[in-house]
């Protein structure tokens, strides 16, 4: 289906979707809004990838995806008994409107008026501020030190690497005007900043003596996409970091390669619980202007996709030769040498991979290692005859056990208000995934416990006041192994190792990543994602994406290599089983 065609089909489904909204009584307009925006971002998107206003093109929609989407308007409002707080549309009846949901009304995201773009809420930020923590004190021990480039690309800078740029052409964003003035030369919002560093690294380095070069930026890029944009996943600014490293030899450039890649594979695992397979880009999927790219790839079992977590780049001395990046080679006096290269990013995507992977009906589910809070104090079994006096002294219980968490380096916070009550609290908090619910009430007290829930798994259990501690911080450890725990189950469920060609569209519809004999060819692979696509569209929030090859496993199953590759027209002999999936 044509880029357009596939657009039309989703604004048609979200009209639909905005109309149910408005006839229903019991909608909230925070709901009706949040729907309202989201078919105005798929119009003007529409507009954007044609040049022309949406015309409307509901009447022309096949009678059965009518039936289709009615059919699924029809579970959601039968779900919608079921759910808590809002959360009207269960993750498995449609999960693109249940992901909206949950961003927004687990306070993630505001919607801003420019398409694509959007705010990160504190509950997000917070997040991201957990991964900056960790990366940043592990790169620093690599000997990497972080600064700040301009976000504006000069055009010279640009046309001076064509091949490399070539990917980012058509989302380029040009600033062409200032003021009332056109301006001489359009200057680009940066996409990525080799071109805007790699002039100051040709200046710094004048010797071997001035390698290795190691830096580091925290900032936001803009990639002016035209597919539909998805907070988080798919959005045209975006936050990451993006190191970028100089060395004199080609073995000191991969060894820092694959250290970058072992910490990006922690933070997916030690800190969002979400295991990943790391592994080598195809030569299609590679960075272009690159040597070679290693990536991390997780799995998201909604929808059966795969996700591109972080890559880490060798980009040998592709860029130093384009910007003159060169020492004179002390074996060699005279002889002037071209420095090998490296790049590597993370950006806000892993935010979206996390909610995406753990998020349940009734909302977000947060690993307890980035929780903003990790566990909330609630004061329960206060009724209209406890006296002032027992009120307060049970208040003043939940401030002081909320204050030894703190104290002992647990994010705790207590929720004391008075002009909601603990049911709603309890569905509130657990909208927002805080990973533990501690309850204080006087029968509790009375035993000298607090009573914990958890968000991932529900279960219930008294913790002893005087050891509440270290019972917790064992508690969120365990949480977190739990959740990453069920999550290795889940993905390695849905890893295949398929040898047949006529298994693999099979396969891959059931929701499965395969590890398949693959050749390494681009044009193998163009065919391999042409014939694995569906003719048309699935149930709703599934692809009908062909599959590409996510990565090269630097663990290879122990299976036999077979013969020849997985597609049939091809003649060509496997070199390395490659994982495939449709992805994000």
């Amino acid at each position: 289906m044509a880029p357009d065609e596939e657009l039309k089909q989703k604004i048609i489904a979200q009209g639909d979707f905005v109309r149910q909204l408005k006839s229903k009584a019991d909608a909230t307009e925070d709901d009706k809004k949040l729907a309202i925006e989201l078919l105005k971002s798929l119009k003007l998107e529409y507009k954007e990838l044609t040049g022309k206003e949406y015309d409307g093109g509901a009447q022309a929609r096949p009678q059965k995806e009518k039936q289709v989407q009615q059919a699924n308007v029809g579970k959601a409002q039968e779900a919608k008994k079921q759910t808590k707080l809002g959360i009207e549309t269960p993750k498995g009846v449609n999960y693109s409107d249940w992901y909206s949901q949950v961003i927004t009304k687990a306070e993630m995201i505001e919607y801003y008026d420019v398409s694509g773009c959007y705010v990160l809420r504190p509950w997000s930020y917070a997040i991201w501020e957990k991964i900056q923590e960790f990366f940043d004190r592990e790169i620093k021990k690599l000997g990497v030190k972080n600064c700040y480039f301009p976000m504006f690309v000069s055009h010279a800078a640009l046309e001076r690497e064509k091949t490399h740029i070539a990917d980012f052409a058509p989302e380029v964003a040009w600033v062409t005007r200032a003021g009332n003035s056109e301006m001489a030369e359009p200057i680009a919002i940066r996409p990525t900043s080799e071109t805007v560093m790699y002039p100051s690294f040709a200046k710094w380095v004048q010797s071997h003596r001035d390698l290795p070069i190691k830096v580091n930026q925290w900032c936001n890029v803009v990639r002016w996409e035209f597919k539909h944009p998805t907070p988080f996943l798919r959005t045209r600014e975006f936050l990451w970091q993006e190191g970028h490293t100089a060395f004199q030899t080609r073995a000191e450039a991969e060894e820092e390669v694959f250290k970058i890649l072992d910490l990006y594979a922690q933070i997916y695992t030690d800190l969002l619980a979400i295991p990943v397979v790391k592994g080598r880009k195809s030569e299609k999927e590679k960075f272009a202007g690159g040597d070679f790219t290693t990536t991390v790839e997780a799995y998201v079992a909604v929808n059966g996709r795969g996700i591109q977590g972080a890559t880490s780049h060798h980009l040998g001395q592709n860029f130093s030769k384009m910007f003159e990046i060169i020492f004179e080679d002390p074996e060699n006096p005279g002889q002037k040498v071209y420095a090998h290269q490296n790049s590597w990013g993370l950006s806000t995507r892993t935010i979206g991979a996390m909610v995406m992977i753990h998020g349940d009906d009734n909302g977000l589910v947060l690993p307890p290692k980035v929780a903003a809070v990790q566990m909330i104090v609630i004061p329960v079994g206060i009724t209209a005859n406890t006296s002032d006096e027992q009120r307060v002294q049970l208040l003043a219980k939940v401030k002081e056990i909320t204050d030894v968490l703190v104290n002992a380096g647990i994010r705790a916070e207590s929720d004391v208000r008075d002009n909601v009550s603990p049911g709603w609290k309890f569905n509130h908090w657990e909208l927002k995934g805080v990973p533990v619910r501690i309850e204080v009430g006087p029968k509790d007290l009375a035993k000298n416990e607090v009573l914990t829930v958890q968000r991932f798994s529900g279960q219930k259990r008294g913790i002893p006041i005087p050891n509440i501690v270290d019972e917790s911080k064992k508690l969120l450890e365990d949480i977190h192994k739990d959740m990453y725990n069920k999550q290795v189950e889940v993905r390695d469920a849905h890893l295949k190792l398929c040898l047949d060609w006529k298994d693999f569209v099979a396969l891959l519809d059931g929701k499965n990543l395969l590890l398949s004999p693959f050749c390494g060819l681009p044009e193998c692979e163009e065919k391999i994602k042409a014939d694995s696509a569906r003719e048309e569209p699935g149930e709703a929030g599934t692809s009908a994406m062909g599959a590409k090859s996510l990565c090269i496993p630097l663990e290879q199953p122990k299976h036999e290599l077979p013969e020849r590759c997985i597609h049939p027209p091809c003649k060509e002999k496997a070199k390395f089983f490659a994982l495939f999936g449709r992805s994000y």
